[in-house]
């Protein structure tokens, strides 16, 4: 599997080649990468969303990789905005997603989300996950306030800087 520094760098090449799709194979599996777009709570801006869907390979070292690159090239069906437009208060931040991966609101399917619009929140305290790679990853706050709006819908996928909550600072 590659590792998240690779997958970073082919997400680059897609964004400066305007790639809506991206399949590449090597000695370690096969990756492939889709752009599409994601409808935001409460009429925001819509962003541009990656969906990552690796398959098994053997492990073997990065380098002197062959990589099959394919795909075409067709403007994506983004809002003219540039990602990230959210008007922002003096009082208001953003939380983004630090990596490529799936929004959960909840530790599981059965229980209550981290956190609600409207609720309290304090600094380290959970307010969502992200799955990347199979691996659980907690989105802490960093600083107090409350949560003004949640941004995206439980089990979309979300890119790296995407805003996934705003929050009114304290």
């Amino acid at each position: 599997m590659m590792d998240v520094r690779e997958l970073k760098a082919l997400l680059n090449l897609m964004h400066e080649n305007g790639l809506v799709e991206l399949e590449i194979e090597d000695k370690k599996g096969k990756v492939r990468l889709v752009r599409g777009t994601v409808a935001l709570h409460d009429h925001q801006p819509k962003q541009a969303a990656i969906a990552v869907a690796p398959s098994k390979g053997a492990n073997a070292p990065t380098a002197n990789i062959q990589r099959k690159i394919q795909g075409k090239v067709t403007a994506p069906t983004v809002d003219k905005s540039p990602p990230g437009s959210i008007e922002l208060q003096p009082n208001q931040k953003l939380v983004e997603s630090p990596m490529v991966g799936t929004f959960y609101r909840a530790a599981s399917p059965d229980a209550d989300p981290f956190v609600e619009e409207g609720m309290q929140v304090r600094k380290g305290q959970p307010l969502c996950i992200i799955e990347a790679m199979k691996m659980m990853n907690e989105i802490e706050a960093d600083t107090t306030g409350r949560v003004i709006s949640i941004l995206v819908e439980n089990g979309s996928p979300v890119e790296y800087g995407q805003p996934l909550i705003l929050l009114e600072v304290s």
